[in-house]
């Protein structure tokens, strides 16, 4: 019922950045919190961040102070910005949606993209 549309990947070196876009479908975009996570191969999902429908933030410890999530409800958009890529954070990075409450749980949002892949050169 909702649907989310990743776009921003791509291959960047050490160092760089890149910001991420979500599109989203949702009829009331704003009473859904949003999530990052990100995938490598072999590796299980993990969590990047998570915003609140009112703005209110949640990082993991990899990235905090690197990565920013941020959202533009009038366009239904969801944002990760990227910066001092490390090659460590290359996976491919899914949007997630959920009702309500921001989450770190992969398992707890319903919603997901199909991902974008992101690849950071030594």
């Amino acid at each position: 019922q909702v649907q989310l549309v990743e776009s921003g990947g791509g291959l960047v070196q050490a160092g760089g950045s890149l910001r991420l876009s979500c599109a989203a479908s949702a009829r009331t975009f704003s009473d859904h919190a949003m999530g990052w996570f990100r995938q490598a191969p072999g590796k299980e999902r993990e969590f990047v961040a998570a915003i609140s429908g009112a703005g209110g933030r949640r990082s993991a410890d990899s990235v905090k102070g690197r990565f920013t999530i941020s959202r533009d409800n009038a366009k239904k958009m969801v944002y990760l910005q990227m910066n001092s890529l490390k090659p460590e954070d290359t996976a491919v990075y899914y949007c997630a949606a959920k009702l309500l409450v921001a989450s770190d749980v992969a398992d707890e949002y319903n919603y997901w993209g199909q991902g974008t892949q992101v690849t950071v050169s030594l």
